[in-house]
């Protein structure tokens, strides 16, 4: 069983990241919140979680090519999509990227509680 019990959350929104904060707390995980792409590519420890749960329109960024980008540096976390801008082609390119779960604004807490216990399971 994983000893980590950190997730990395990233959302440009900040109501989204201390509500998914309140809420990753309340069932005894520690969130640690990036509000950009760019921030969480400046975190050196990848290893300091045990998945990410990353918006896919991060301000004009894509939260696709931000999990591309992190697996090409060798970062293999389980990543949890969430998105307010559902379509097929958000959703076929998430799924394509190796997401473990795809999740539209808003989800209903235990979708997203449900989906963290199975990554943190398997880490």
């Amino acid at each position: 069983m994983s000893i980590r019990n950190s997730i990395f959350v990233v959302d440009d929104d900040l109501s989204m990241r201390k509500g998914m904060e309140r809420l990753l707390s309340e069932h005894g995980y520690d969130a640690i919140l990036f509000e950009s792409g760019a921030d969480l590519l400046s975190c050196a420890d990848y290893d300091a979680a045990f998945c990410i749960v990353l918006d896919i329109d991060l301000n004009g960024e894509s939260g696709i090519e931000l999990r591309r980008h992190l697996a090409d540096k060798g970062c293999v976390l389980p990543v949890i999509y969430v998105t307010g801008n559902d379509s097929e082609t958000n959703r076929a390119a998430a799924i394509g990227s190796g997401c473990i779960a795809y999740l539209t604004k808003p989800f209903a807490a235990t979708s997203l509680i449900e989906t963290i216990q199975k990554a943190y399971a398997v880490a």
